[in-house]
């Protein structure tokens, strides 16, 4: 027993080898690398010898100041006024090598609130785009996952039936997935053209010509949704194959119980559809969340961060400081940053969604 127990473990270990190797080789290392390289200050391609400069990447990227002004008053203790709207001392007076105020040095105006009467409040930040990038991930994140996952289960829920050609259909749903996204992302640019794209023809066909052609990714109002409302279409369908096939893996036999006592559809999916699809929820959940942390291929293609950096993320920012700039150290901090926000993430879904009867 001990030497085919031995055989059979060293057979598994030379079969799984390989797909090992190549996650040490293309995981595993290069992320040891990004960890190392976003303490020092090394680049592509530079004459310099790489130095060891600690926290200073971090801080570069993630420097955060509040600074509270009062509006500039005159001789007669009046409020300033411009434009209609109290008149504040210049930043740059703060933010530019002042000795009393070397916390805010270097920082930029990313926005401002009123905090009381006339005072304002100005939040700084040592890498404005950064923070842009940040924010623009997280509200892809949480406009996607919900309507992605949602949209997913309704198409699976409408194709688990056994009626004549429903594959047709299943197939229709799932071929944008198959498509590369490359792809996609240069049909739907041409969708979204602000002159004669298909989508503000039928717009404008549908109000009779009253709908005023709109420039979907010039806009930075509407930029980031256009690119979110193609992201959700694109992806859906390879979740509700997934959602499928947790349907398909509730046992008939509870939805024939239902139907003799006569339960309603909403009673039959809150208490025998949903339940038995708690596991596959969670995997839904977590797969398009990691999906929508990863955004970067639908930038690239349709709007290259633009217009004035309203669809930045993470991701992108990472490839572009890195290769773009050839600021490797920058691009790494970036990618050790990325990875902390994912797994927390993922600590908190794992929480959240554990199971509390199993504890």
């Amino acid at each position: 027993m001990a030497s085919k127990f031995t055989v059979s473990h060293r057979s598994g270990w030379l079969m799984a080898g390989p797909a090992f190797g190549l996650m040490v080789a293309f995981v595993l290392l290069p992320f040891v690398f990004a960890v190392a390289f976003s303490f020092t200050n090394q680049r592509l391609i530079s004459p310099n010898p790489t130095e060891f400069v600690g926290l200073t990447n971090y801080e570069q990227l993630l420097g955060l100041g509040l600074l509270t002004l009062d509006p500039l008053k005159d001789a007669s203790g009046a409020v300033q006024m411009k434009d209609g709207e109290p008149e504040y001392p210049s930043l740059r007076s703060y933010t530019r090598n002042n000795p009393d105020y070397p916390q805010y040095d270097g920082k930029r105006e990313w926005f401002s609130f009123s905090s009381g009467g006339d005072a304002r409040t100005f939040v700084l930040a040592s890498d404005v785009v950064f923070m842009k990038a940040v924010v623009n991930t997280f509200l892809f994140v949480i406009i996607v996952a919900p309507l992605q996952g949602g949209l997913a289960l309704g198409l699976a829920l409408l194709i688990n039936q056994k009626l004549r050609g429903i594959n047709v259909f299943r197939t229709i749903y799932f071929m944008p997935v198959v498509v590369s996204i490359v792809v996609v992302s240069i049909l739907w640019k041409i969708i979204y053209d602000g002159n004669s794209g298909l989508l503000n023809n039928i717009l404008s066909g549908l109000t009779f010509g009253a709908f005023q052609p709109v420039d979907w990714l010039g806009n930075t109002n509407t930029a980031l949704g256009a690119i979110i409302g193609m992201s959700i279409w694109q992806a859906v369908g390879f979740h509700m194959v997934i959602w499928l096939s947790g349907l398909q893996t509730i046992s008939p036999t509870l939805y024939e119980a239902a139907a003799i006592e006569g339960a309603s559809k909403w009673q039959v999916f809150r208490y025998i559809t949903w339940p038995g699809l708690r596991n596959t929820a969670v995997l839904v959940l977590i797969v398009i969340t990691m999906q929508a942390f990863g955004l970067f291929a639908q930038i690239n293609v349709m709007t290259k961060g633009g217009p004035i950096d309203s669809t930045q993320t993470i991701v992108f920012q990472a490839i572009q400081r890195g290769y773009g700039k050839q600021d490797i150290s920058g691009g790494s901090a970036i990618s050790v940053i990325l990875f902390l926000i994912v797994l927390s993430v993922s600590l908190v879904q794992r929480y959240l969604t554990r199971d509390k009867e199993a504890k």
